[in-house]
């Protein structure tokens, strides 16, 4: 009997561990095993019967593979290196860093696998996978069925960027007050993490019947609970899409047919009204755009992308050219980790 399969799930940001926990499920499922290794924060928050490496532990270990959310990962450990990423692309198209650190890619769908597969096939050095995003497999198993009618009172929630020049939240705040007083609809209200705390202050002042300030670690566990979204350029935006759902947003820096985009808050009140309408062009928009950014719906994103580290190791774990030294990215993240042995 072989070995079980070892798989480091490597994070440098705590938004790793949502992304990376339903790939952790898929592993045991298979008898596989899963340990982590953080180099900032997101370790205080793992549970029990979640193993934790340090670098000595993980290069005895020896991962057959290392799987990460960001765009780079320790090269000095052992296994078939896989970019599964931290979200979808806030424009259109991906804005695309190859850094040289992987071999494989899983990518969401087919906007980016396109974009991925021709830069595979100049450069050479790194293969592609169209897997989807294992983060979303609770969530497409809990939404599973046909698209739930509007609630009454309809239930909105409102997000926004913590960027000053992309964020909505100061523009909209008064109208979000206003709109949150009379109970003709519900409000939940989250801001990224990153918010300026006076903002942050603000909106949790507006709490009162009709409006609560939600503070999840995972906004996907919200999607279901709302009916629309209102937004800016939140990357969390292509995510509530994929639900079916109508997004309203301000000053989109990549507007389409998918959203309902506005550059005045004198429009955020009928633009919400339009959006709890669900008119026929608007939600075959959103359907077309979910089938583009990632089309399967199943929840097996994890299995596929286990099942793509397999037959990557089935060709050989090799590609047909090697990756670039990469020196200076190289040195700087031994800095940042603190290690200087060999590779």
């Amino acid at each position: 009997m072989s070995d079980p399969k070892r798989y480091l799930l490597y994070g440098s940001e705590r938004y790793a561990l949502a992304i990376l926990r339903p790939l952790q499920e898929a592993i045991r499922a298979r008898g596989g095993e899963a340990a982590w290794f953080f180099d900032g924060p997101g370790a205080e928050d793992l549970v029990d019967g979640e193993r934790l490496l340090d670098v000595a532990g993980v290069r005895a270990w020896k991962p057959d593979a290392v799987l990460t959310p960001g765009n780079h990962l320790p090269h000095f450990f052992s296994g078939v290196k896989v970019e599964v990423f931290h979200g979808f692309d806030a424009g259109k198209p991906r804005h695309i860093y190859i850094r040289g650190f992987f071999d494989l890619y899983c990518t969401t769908g087919p906007r980016d696998t396109a974009q991925f597969q021709a830069l595979a096939d100049q450069l050479g050095h790194f293969a592609v996978t169209e897997t989807g995003w294992p983060k979303l497999d609770p969530f497409m198993r809990e939404i599973a069925g046909p698209l739930p009618a509007v609630r009454q009172p309809p239930v909105i929630l409102f997000h926004s960027t913590f960027s000053p020049s992309w964020s909505a939240a100061e523009t909209l705040h008064e109208e979000v007050k206003r709109l949150s007083r009379d109970g003709r609809w519900r409000w939940i209200v989250t801001l990224h993490p990153k918010m300026n705390p006076e903002t942050t202050a603000k909106f949790k002042a507006l709490q009162n019947e009709h409006l609560r300030f939600a503070e999840n670690d995972n906004i996907l566990e919200l999607f279901p609970q709302v009916d629309m979204m209102c937004s800016d350029t939140s990357s969390a935006l292509n995510e509530f899409l994929l639900t079916g759902k109508p997004v309203v947003t301000f000053k989109n820096r990549r507007p389409g047919p998918q959203l309902i985009d506005i550059d005045d808050p004198a429009q955020f009140e009928p633009a919400i009204e339009r959006a709890l309408a669900r008119p026929a062009e608007l939600m075959q928009a959103i359907a077309d755009y979910g089938d583009a950014i990632h089309p399967r719906r199943d929840g097996r994103s994890s299995e596929r992308v286990l099942d793509a580290i397999d037959a990557f190791i089935a060709r050989g774990g090799r590609n047909r050219r090697r990756k670039p030294l990469n020196l200076w990215r190289k040195l700087k993240l031994r800095r940042r980790i603190g290690y200087w042995g060999p590779a």
